[in-house]
Parts: structure tokens; sequence; C-alpha cells
């Protein structure tokens, strides 16, 4: 659908009696409203609807909380979860006062990302292709209190229930730790779950390339889309964890993209393949390493020197820092290669068309805000393409298995959010170019985090504190 008028129609031919209005806040978490569909009109696609926006995570004071939400025609579908036949659209902030854009309006702050790339003349689209990971758990239970703090997670899949007694018997098909990608059933017991979540991804217009199960025991899984401009990937990233969720709560399972639920096994990561076009021209193919144009190794540059910066928005969870850890999948080193899956970048080789140029951006997670992080990424892009950073020699090694010497020499991700944070702090004038991010946004969210996630981490008590120290 292109208009209002196209949407009231669909609505209609559908027996559509709610309206849901969804926007995203800053942590990420998609928020809704619904609206009985007379409420609807074609002023409404101006009008907007209003809300309180001092409820919403990291945006208004109470003093000046009245906020509008436009819906977006072009994102209407049918909701595939509700009882009542429901429209779903996706909306945009706005001021009620000035009818302007509201600056920590996460889609626009994405919106900006692209204007600016298209501003500065070096093109006029940016792709995005995020490889999501997750899993699907059978139980999913956790508490912090003054005087305990526990979580257990179980799955039918967990090689952790080895020996457990089910109901009489235990099949025994569990895949091993770090040996789920990718053998089929029975010990892939969640193919058809993967299934119905990718066809429900189809039905409301995601193009899926392909899901399987991934490195980890316990369920982890992955279900990759097909690239997009920046804007629209990230609203069909968010789409996509609405639909992987809720098929999981239709089957009594939960799915969770945390990076890190598991100990000694693999996170979830988010790879990100990005891509620069003018005018239908792919701009990373050329005659440079790998196949890649200088523009595109400047890209790389931009995204390996501003990285530690980055991770405040790409990995922006205290957890996301047990996922960046040497030695499993994520990439904690800041290089680039070709094929080499140890590098913070990787350059795919699977196709020599220059269609299929891009660059494979490793470290983040999926617990990022989509809208802020690919903005971040392109900016860092972008920067790297303006000031003609280059990223310096390739390494075309297992970075792991360097030696020490080696190793000293290859700059590395930030091993906490605390020092994610502060590398923001340090280094955000690349985001703030264009008015992307404001100076305020930034403030905010530096706050935000060391206030709501840093600091209550920081200051309780572990559990295996009580393993290393209790009888001390």
């Amino acid at each position: 659908m292109k208009n209002a008028t196209e949407v009231l129609e669909f609505a209609g031919k559908n027996n559509v009696v709610m309206v849901d209005l969804k926007f995203t806040d800053w942590p990420g978490t998609w928020q809704h409203f619904s609206v009985p569909l007379h409420q609807l009109d074609v002023s409404s696609f101006e009008d907007g609807f209003g809300f309180d926006g001092s409820s919403i995570r990291g945006w208004q004071a109470i003093h000046t909380s009245d906020m509008l939400v436009i819906p977006d025609a072009t994102t209407a579908m049918l909701d595939p979860f509700t009882e009542h036949p429901t429209l779903s659209m996706v909306c945009d902030v706005v001021d009620p006062i000035t009818h302007e854009r509201y600056s920590r309006d996460p889609r626009w702050i994405a919106t900006k990302a692209v204007n600016y790339l298209k501003m500065t003349g070096i093109g006029d689209e940016i792709y995005f292709g995020p490889e999501a990971e997750f899993f699907i758990l059978d139980s999913a239970r956790f508490e912090t209190t003054s005087n305990s703090g526990y979580y257990f997670l179980d799955s039918i899949e967990g090689r952790w229930n080895s020996g457990r007694d089910e109901d009489g018997a235990n099949l025994a098909y569990k895949p091993r730790y770090k040996e789920g990608y990718f053998p089929v059933s029975p010990s892939d017991s969640q193919q058809d779950i993967r299934t119905e979540m990718a066809l429900e991804m189809e039905r409301v217009g995601i193009v899926v390339e392909c899901q399987h199960h991934e490195v980890a025991t316990g369920g982890q899984a992955e279900i990759d889309m097909k690239f997009n401009s920046l804007v629209l990937m990230a609203d069909q990233l968010m789409l996509f964890k609405y639909i992987v969720k809720n098929v999981a709560l239709r089957h009594g399972m939960t799915a969770t993209f945390m990076p890190k639920p598991l100990f000694n096994d693999n996170g979830s990561g988010m790879h990100c393949h990005q891509s620069i076009w003018k005018k239908d021209k792919p701009l990373f193919a050329g005659d440079q390493y790998a196949g890649f144009s200088e523009m595109g190794l400047h890209y790389i540059g931009g995204i390996l020197h501003h990285a530690k910066a980055l991770a405040a928005f790409t990995n922006p969870t205290t957890n996301s820092y047990k996922r960046l850890t040497p030695g499993f999948e994520a990439p904690v080193n800041l290089a680039y290669s070709s094929r080499n899956r140890s590098a913070a970048c990787r350059i795919p080789m699977y196709s020599p068309s220059p269609k299929a140029k891009r660059v494979e951006v490793r470290f983040p997670d999926p617990s990022c805000n989509p809208y802020l992080a690919f903005a971040a990424m392109a900016m860092a892009g972008i920067d790297g393409i303006e000031n003609k950073i280059h990223p310096g020699e390739p390494l075309d090694k297992n970075i792991y298995a360097l030696s020490p010497e080696e190793a000293a020499g290859v700059p590395t991700m930030p091993s906490s959010l605390q020092e994610a944070l502060e590398n923001l702090q340090a280094d955000s004038g690349f985001l703030e170019k264009g008015d992307v991010f404001t100076h305020d946004a930034l403030e905010m969210w530096v706050r935000y985090k060391r206030e709501n996630e840093v600091d209550p981490v920081r200051v309780r008590p572990h559990p295996h504190e009580f393993e290393l120290y209790f009888d001390i």
C-alpha cells in the first residue's frame, strides 16, 4: 500500500475492527496502542494520534509529555497474532505543537542518516542485511531480590539434559555444546517452528532467504532476511522479532534475543551486511583487495576506526560483553579480511557479482535498537569515506591463533558496556554530523544506560561470586 486511501480500502476489505499503532523506544522495544477503525480516516495520516511521551524510556519529561504518532501507510498490514482483524502500522513520532519530527525518535534518526548520505553525494541508498540469531526455549525463570538472585533456562534440546528422566525415557537427541550447526532432525527438533516463523514473515512481506539451527545447544536459531534499505530493514527487524516471539508463544515456548543467555556456548550475534549504491549501481565493487573498491575499503576503515564508540549502539547491554569474548565466534579484534570469520569486518566471497559486494560487520548483536545501530554504523562508514580512512592491511588468518606479539598489534572491542559508553563520549562527532544524532540524545543514552543497566548490575552480587568467595 502506498497511501491513506489504499490503507482504508484494505481495512474495509479485510473486515478490520482495530488499528494498532507501533513505534520504537530507545532501548529498542516495540510500543503500541490501538484505536477502533472508525477513528482512522485520511486526515489521521497527517494529524496523528496523541500519547504520553513521558512514559516511554528515554523520551520526554512529564511537563512536556504530549506527543503524536503519525502512521506510515506503506507499513500497513494485518497483524498475524490478534484474534480480531487488526490493521498494524509503524508510526513516526512528532511534536504536537511544532509538528516537527521528534529528535529522539529512533526511526527519525535512521531516516536522517540516509538523508545525510544523500546530502554528501556519496550515494543515494545504503542497504543492510542483518542475520539475527536467537534462542527458542521451553522455559525461562529469573529473579533478583535483596537476598537472592538466579536464572534458570531450559530446553528439551539442551545438552545439559542428556541425563534427565523425561517421562520415563530420554531419547538423547540433544546437540552437543558448540555443535548445533547444523545436524538434521531429530537432533534439530525445531525445524517446523522455524519454518512457521519464516512463513509468517513471508505472509507480511518479509523476504526470507533461509532458516537453520545455529551453533549453540539449547535451541539456538537463525532466520535470514533479504537485504533492504536502512529504514525499511530496521522496520522489518522489529517485525521479525515480534513474529519470532509470538510464534514461540503460540507453541508454549519462549524466544530471546539476549546476546549471551548460556554459559560456555556460543551467544547470539547479528552480523550486518552493508553496501552503498548510487543510481542503482553498487559502489563497493572494484579492483582492490577481495574485489572491493577504494570507497568500500574506506567504509570499512570508518567502521573499524569508530567501532569502540559504535559498541554503545551495536552491543548496548551489559550482557553483550559476555558474548564479546575471545574463543567464541564473536570477533573482538578490529581487523578485516575476506572469508575470515574471526575478523570484525568480513568481505563475503560467495559471488563474483558486483551487486553482491558488501561488508559484513560481525560484532553487533540482536539486543540493539536496529534504527540506532544501523544509523550509527552508516555514519561511521560515511565518515570513513569522507576522511579516506584506510583500514590498513587485511588479516587473513585465524586471529584467535595469533601469537601474543601479533595479537598485541590488533585493537579490540570494548570489554564492557561502561567502556563502550566512555568511548561514545570521547568519539561522537561522526554521529552528530547533519544533526543525525543530537548531542542531547547521545547524553541521554549514556545517562540512561549507566543509571538503569551498568550501575544496577555493578552493585549486585553475582551468583558465581558465592562459588568463589563465600568461604573466605
